[in-house]
């Protein structure tokens, strides 16, 4: 526990955190990365160019800072991001690294101002907060081996199956290269994937939401084409039925409950994945339950799995599915293949959604969260019942 006088001075920090949080933190992974170039083979590389791990430390320092005197209520936060590390292999022992280099970084963006007490305060703090994280990652390395069909570390998965859902997503179907049992997920985790694509001097590691039900001899993952993206573009170009992959057991904490709630999965573009496996595993386990599917696509040209979704609607009366198309194509309007043309809109989606009560799950692009939470809210569901997912670091949707 930290004694007051170590709170006292953490909380005077936060106004500048605030201003500074960014410009720490970028300075953070260039001395780490610099110091210790192993640790590319675990850093989304792609994230680092853009920005995005530099906003979400920043944002998770900041949050820490706030919280310090009652650290219980970012929990929930650290074991999201502990999923990830548990998933991408972080350990105990870089803990120690990513510390020094942080006060490091406090330092040579402060200057002066990062005085003695101010780095002997956050060191303390850093302590706890790692402690914290190494405890609950240690849980989950253990409960990730010791399941059934359960694994440590990496495992070799063949890709059975390569099917193209839409002109820019493609599904692989895997099966463990050993034969033996493979582990049961939650709908909405992610399975991890390390690749070494021919050229690149460090692996890449990429999550990928598992995009069906749980319980089957091979996991699926919908992996969407990025115009720049190293894991997207070699998994799309040099994966074939056939390849092995590896894999790390699932992760994550955006999954369904098991409530008898109605629930309302809304989804854009690639954010449909975890949503489908979602729906899958209520068609199995809960078949009474009240779905409401909402998916947004440009068009029919990149809607992924349409055919699936509109199966399992015309199956089963619980499932009421729509969809919105923001630039529909001349095809599009002659064949009436959606509900809804231009963004959802709060008057559209109010007039689908069976009640301000049921549980909404939605993911997608950040733009189009923001758009969602926004019309959420102003419907007044409740903060309970709305659950979300970033693909990448966390973000803000406000």
């Amino acid at each position: 526990m930290l004694n007051e006088k170590t709170i006292e001075i953490i909380k005077s920090t936060v106004p500048v955190l605030e201003l500074h949080g960014t410009e720490i933190t970028t300075r953070f992974y260039k001395t780490l990365f610099t110091n210790h170039s192993e640790l590319l083979n675990i850093f989304n590389h792609a994230n680092q160019r853009e920005g995005k791990q530099q906003t979400a430390l920043a944002n998770a320092v900041y949050a820490a800072a706030v919280h310090i005197d009652k650290l219980g209520a970012i929990i929930p936060v650290v074991k999201q991001i502990a999923q990830k590390h548990r998933a991408l292999g972080v350990l105990p022992e870089h803990y120690p690294i990513v510390g020094e280099t942080l006060l490091q970084a406090i330092k040579d963006v402060l200057g002066d101002a990062a005085t003695d007490e101010i780095i002997g305060a956050w060191a303390e703090a850093y302590g706890v907060i790692a402690d914290a994280f190494i405890g609950i990652e240690q849980d989950m390395y253990r409960e990730a081996k010791k399941q059934t069909g359960g694994w440590e570390g990496f495992r070799n998965f063949v890709v059975t199956k390569k099917v193209a859902e839409s002109d820019v997503i493609t599904s692989f179907y895997l099966e463990a290269e050993d034969g033996q049992e493979i582990a049961s997920f939650l709908p909405g985790q992610y399975l991890t994937v390390r690749v070494h694509p021919e050229g690149e001097e460090y692996s890449h590691i990429r999550h990928y939401s598992l995009s069906d039900a749980s319980g089957k001899s091979y996991y699926r993952i919908s992996v969407k084409r990025e115009e720049h993206g190293v894991v997207s573009n070699y998994l799309h170009n040099e994966i074939q039925a056939g390849s092995v992959l590896e894999i790390s057991a699932p992760a994550g904490e955006f999954v369904l409950d098991q409530k008898e709630t109605p629930v309302v999965l809304i989804s854009g573009g690639v954010g449909i994945t975890p949503m489908i496996s979602m729906l899958n595993t209520i068609v199995k386990e809960q078949p009474e339950r009240e779905v409401v599917f909402v998916h947004g696509a440009l068009n029919s040209s990149v809607h992924a799995m349409k055919q699936e979704l509109q199966q399992l609607t015309d199956k089963h009366t619980n499932i009421r599915s729509y969809v919105a198309y923001s630039s529909p194509t001349e095809k599009d309007i002659e064949a009436k293949v959606f509900d809804k043309e231009g963004y959802m809109d709060l008057e559209w989606l109010q007039s689908i959604v069976p009640s301000k009560d049921a549980d909404f799950y939605f993911c997608g692009p950040t733009a189009f969260m923001k758009l969602i939470n926004a019309h959420l809210k102003e419907l007044h569901v409740p903060a309970e019942n709305i659950h979300f997912e970033f693909f990448g670091p966390a973000s803000n949707l406000e």
